[in-house]
């Protein structure tokens, strides 16, 4: 049984949700999205809850019931209020910068990395923190961590690219007698 989908899920006044078959379509403030479902589930709206029970009990259905109400979830909360990730960098002549429709990372390689930023997500610069926004969770995550691989922390200098609440293990360097 999954404990997220036996709550009904709270749908906010600026926000409507439609079912059209296996598809949850949310349309709020910010924007508009989709949550494609597989066959087995039951979709009701009340009033402003949104109901979601599987038809058959089974440990795929129960597995999916709360990944499917999380992905609702957020999807309602993407179209109110945007998801945010921060980038820090560190390191002598490390930085970012925003040209167009890509992000060019200058990260101790002899070149310069050019990473194309997907539809949707939009990305800022300050200083030695790169600011990635978007109504979709997923995408923001996924191009945060796509930026962060480039040049991930190293634990002797923490030189590399990090989110702002990672906490970087350092390492002690090698001991002469």
């Amino acid at each position: 049984m999954s404990r997220l989908g036996q709550k009904p899920i709270q749908i906010p006044e600026k926000t409507e949700v439609k079912i059209d078959g296996n598809v949850v379509l949310v349309k709020g403030p910010l924007g508009e999205l989709s949550v494609e479902m597989v066959d087995g589930f039951n979709l009701n709206i009340e009033g402003s809850e949104l109901t979601i029970t599987p038809e058959k009990k089974t440990i795929e259905f129960n597995a999916l019931w709360g990944t499917y109400v999380s992905l609702i979830k957020n999807a309602i909360q993407g179209v109110n209020e945007e998801f945010e990730k921060k980038l820090v960098v560190e390191g002598v002549g490390y930085k970012y910068a925003v040209e167009g429709n890509k992000a060019v990372l200058n990260v101790g390689f002899s070149h310069k990395v050019d990473i194309e930023i997907p539809e949707g997500v939009k990305v800022e610069v300050e200083k030695d923190t790169m600011i990635i926004k978007g109504i979709d969770k997923q995408k923001v995550g996924h191009f945060a961590a796509v930026v962060r691989s480039t040049k991930k922390p190293e634990p002797y200098k923490g030189k590399g690219i990090r989110y702002s609440d990672e906490i970087v293990r350092r390492k002690e360097g090698k001991k002469t007698v």
